[in-house]
């Protein structure tokens, strides 16, 4: 299950509100865990969703390290860190232990692979090559409209899909 901890809290040190969370998904995964469930939490763009808590990986992976549980991981939504962040492959190197899914979306517009201007062809080969076994997300939507954006998205994905 996808989990964002919420707006900050002007008025509380990010330092708290870091405790906090924290303190929380420790309650959420001694629930979680024994029944075999794992919540991803998701890091959000400024642009799309400006004021959330949760922003940026290296503050994520600090947070489910801190969790330390199996049913708390990363939620790493490649557009949305594109946007924050960029620097992906060393980021999702970074946080590789801790990463549960890959979201999938271009930018600009959170299309799919090739309409903007993030490198899926490597970005996949790196996952693939790490033999990632978790999910892989397509949310996004088409460039182009009806049919015409269906067989798009579809050789959109072979052209990056493929080593």
């Amino acid at each position: 299950m996808t989990v964002v901890p919420g707006y900050i809290d002007l008025r509380l040190n990010m330092d708290f509100q870091t405790a906090n969370v924290v303190e929380s998904l420790k309650q959420a995964a001694g629930i979680l865990e024994p029944n075999g469930l794992v919540m991803v939490l998701e890091p959000l763009n400024f642009r799309d969703h400006p004021g959330m808590f949760l922003s940026k990986s290296p503050q994520c992976y600090n947070i489910c390290k801190a969790v330390n549980s199996p049913a708390c991981k990363i939620l790493f939504d490649i557009y949305h860190q594109q946007i924050t962040e960029g620097n992906l492959i060393p980021n999702i190197e970074a946080c590789w232990s801790e990463i549960a899914y890959f979201q999938i979306g271009d930018n600009p517009g959170r299309k799919e692979p090739t309409s903007g201007e993030i490198n899926y062809k490597n970005i996949f080969k790196y996952i693939h090559d790490r033999k990632f076994d978790g999910i892989l997300g397509m949310e996004h939507g088409n460039a182009k409209p009806e049919k015409e954006g269906e067989l798009a998205l579809i050789n959109a994905y072979q052209e990056v899909d493929n080593f």
